[in-house]
Parts: C-alpha cells; structure tokens; sequence
C-alpha cells in the first residue's frame, strides 16, 4: 500500500528524470512558482487573440478555447521533448496580420486566410526538417530582422490606437486623433498606462491586470454585461475544421503564405535564442541546449494552431518573466501549458472583456516590439534605409506582406549602389527576387 510520502517521492523521481532539476540546480517548487509566472504574463493572449480573430469574423468563444488549447499544447510540449522553461501561444502580429489586413483589407474569407497560415506555418517546418531555418537565421541582416519586429510593433500598435478610439479615419488627413474625452478612449488609455507603469515596476501580471480593472470599470458603467464565471467549455465546432487549406492555394496568396513562414521564423527563433540567454543556456553564437528540439516544437505547434483555428503559434518572450523567478527547465513551461487548460473554464469571462480593454495590450505590445530598432546601425545608411522601410512601411501601407518586400529589395538596391555587394547574403538576394517576381507577375496583374 502507497503512503503519500512515497507518491511524492514518486512524483520527485519522474520529475527528476524528465527535467533533470539537479541538474540545472532547480526544484519542483521553483519551477512550479515559474510557471505561474510566466502564466501571468502572458495569460492575456487568450482575451486579446479572440478580439483580434473576431474582426475577422471567427466565433470568439470558439477561438478563446482554441487559444487555450494550443498554448498548453505548445507549451507543454516545448517542456517535455525540448525540456526548456519556453511558453508557447498564438503569435501577436501575425493574428493581427491575418485579421486586419489578410481579411479585413484584402477581402479574403477567414477560412482561406487560416489555410494560408497553415501552408506558411508548414513551410516553416520543412525549413526546420531540412536545416534551411538555421542558414536563413544566420544569413539575414539584424537591420532587416529588425525592421520586420519594429514594423508589426507599429503596426499592432496603430490598431490598439484604433481600437480605443484614440485614431479615427479622416478623408483628409488619412488618420486624426478621436474625441479624447469619450469613455472609450479614456478607458484604453487608462488600460495602456497600467500596464507600462506596473511593467516599469517589474509587475509580471501587468497586462492581465490593465485587462481586469478595464473590463470592471466597464461592466460598473454598463458598457460590460457579467454573463456567469465557469462553465464548461463551448462548442469549438465553428472553427475547428473549418479551415480551408485548399483555396489557400492561391498564387494570389503566395506572398502572404511566404510572409507568415518567414516573420513566424524571425519571431520564434529570435525568442527562443532570447529567453535561453536570459536563463544562461545559450551559448555566444545564441546556440543553447535542445536547439533542434526546441525548433521542431514550435514549427509542429504552429501548423498545428492554424490547423485548428488559431493563428501561428510561437515561444512568448514573457516566458523571462518564469526564467526571472528561477525557472531552468521544462517543468516551468509544462505547468504554463496546465494552467491554460485550467483557463478553458472561464470561457463567460473572455466574451466579457470589451474591446478598449484588449487596446492597451495591443499598444504596449507595439512599444515592445517598436523598441527592438535601438540595435540598428543608424549612422550606416545601408542598414538605416532598409529597415526604416521595412518598419514604416508595413503600418503605412496596411500590409506587413509589403513592408517586407520593399525591404529586403532596399536592402540589395542600397549595398549595390554603394558598391558593397559583397555583403549580400544568397539568402537576401532570394527573398528579394521572389519579392520582385510577386510584385511584377502576381501583383501587377
């Protein structure tokens, strides 16, 4: 007969030998406390991400339980094959991407937009099969991979502005600033400065709580009705098999199906690299443990969520937040995964949140990724020119498509006008001149 003294002991033991904790000089506990972190932090995508996906047109209580399922699926995953304290969840940028400008601007059904996620997401994982994700990684310009994270920090960031009411359309200016003194407006900036002051101060539940005290303060004015706290999950029936991976094979779609492979390649892989340097895994060349593991995890998660219905799914830099607390191994990221299957009951809660309180975690999310253009060579007008494009670009034309193109073409304009054509990489020169092909052949016509 077991004791619960032995079933602990148990428990320790298969903890032990699946994360090695001694090893990496962690315990259960430590690793438990990281995982609940790092929840916290990054809990909001499942009240942002069915906001986001719903302008698209998808069910929103459909796509808050495929958000939480995918991001325990990746995430635990990513804790037992790659043993690395690395969240994953639906990616911010490119579900804005795919709702806002796959959808919205270019008029293409959700379910053929999903399918063209799936095709990039799938691309993604033969570069990882046949190691071609390596050399890409290695062979572009910090200026271009810069440009794509700074461009769709904008670019998220100008739809927080919009969807607090902070930006209104105007036929003359383009964009004006919105009545400043509706509740909406008020409300999403009340939302922002939560959160940039309490992340300031080094409060990981930052956003979550920005979210909270936005969607009380609506329901005490009567913008929010409370529809109950726990149920069983709803029917995911709407989404789930709804993709359309057929008609995402569009020539059309090309560009965009080529987009969402290469920013979910630069996002995920330049997140992993960043968290396990935070956890004193990577080594100086930003190879750490697992490396091969840890790829093929995410490539298989993201064709995953698109096959079920979320957008693209990647490691989540707010898993520092688990590796700031002590979490050193897979565990952390395996108690993240539970904790969103847990989330899955509050369904009732997420179809509360309006839409300005989603805002300021879009705008913050913005500032985040917008701050990344720091590491640009700005005095070198060859890398400057390039990832300036690429940045403003994609907000300016309402296509992160686009911005990439006219960055990676920028990019080889500016090295062979100045003579430097040597430090062009065959990478470089390749997604250029499929970019020139789209333009002149898919584009023009």
């Amino acid at each position: 007969m077991s004791t619960p003294h032995s079933n602990a002991t148990g428990g320790k033991g298969l903890a032990e030998r699946l994360f090695k904790l001694t090893q990496h000089g962690t315990t259960v506990r430590t690793e438990t406390i990281a995982g609940l972190t790092t929840f916290l932090t990054m809990v909001y995508i499942v009240f942002v991400n069915p906001q986001i996906l719903g302008v698209a047109g998808m069910d929103k209580q459909a796509v808050f339980v495929t958000t939480c399922l995918i991001a325990a699926f990746g995430s635990i995953l990513m804790g037992v094959i790659a043993n690395l304290p690395v969240a994953l969840a639906p990616a911010m940028g490119l579900n804005a991407f795919f709702a806002f400008v796959v959808v919205g601007a270019m008029g293409v059904s959700w379910q053929v937009g999903m399918g063209a996620i799936f095709w990039g997401a799938v691309g993604l994982l033969l570069l990882t099969i046949f190691r071609i994700r390596y050399w890409m990684i290695a062979n572009i310009p910090i200026s271009l991979r810069v440009g794509i994270t700074a461009g769709i920090g904008l670019f998220i960031g100008m739809m927080g502005l919009k969807n607090a009411g902070i930006i209104v359309p105007n036929p003359d200016t383009i964009v004006t600033i919105g009545n400043l003194t509706s509740h909406n407006v008020l409300l999403g900036v009340l939302g922002f400065f939560i959160i940039a002051v309490l992340a300031s101060r080094n409060f990981h539940a930052s956003v979550l709580v920005s979210i909270v005290v936005t969607t009380l303060i609506g329901l005490a004015i009567g913008d929010v009705h409370y529809n109950g706290f726990w149920s069983m999950p709803p029917s995911i029936t709407t989404v789930v098999g709804q993709v359309d991976l057929k008609g995402a094979l569009n020539i059309g779609l090309a560009g965009v199906i080529f987009s969402f492979m290469l920013v979910n390649l630069f996002d995920s892989s330049g997140t992993l690299i960043g968290v396990t340097d935070k956890a004193g895994l990577a080594d100086a060349q930003g190879k750490f443990p697992q490396m091969k593991q840890a790829l093929y995890v995410d490539s298989v998660a993201s064709v995953a969520g698109a096959f079920i219905g979320t957008s693209s799914v990647g490691a989540y830099i707010e898993s520092t937040s688990g590796v700031s607390v002590g979490g050193r191994t897979g565990l952390t990221a395996v108690v993240t995964g539970l904790l969103f299957l847990l989330v899955i009951f509050i369904s009732p809660l997420a179809g509360m949140v309006p839409e300005y309180a989603a805002a300021g975690a879009l705008i913050y999310v913005g500032v985040l990724m917008t701050s990344s253009l720091a590491r640009v060579s700005w005095d070198d007008l060859t890398e400057a020119v390039p990832a300036f494009v690429t940045a403003v670009m994609m907000p300016f034309s309402f296509s992160i498509t686009e911005g990439i193109a006219l960055g990676f073409i920028s990019y080889v304009v500016m090295k062979l006008g100045t003579g430097r054509w040597r430090e062009i990489s065959p990478c470089v020169v390749v997604v250029a001149l499929l970019f020139v092909l789209k333009i002149a052949f898919v584009d023009g016509h």
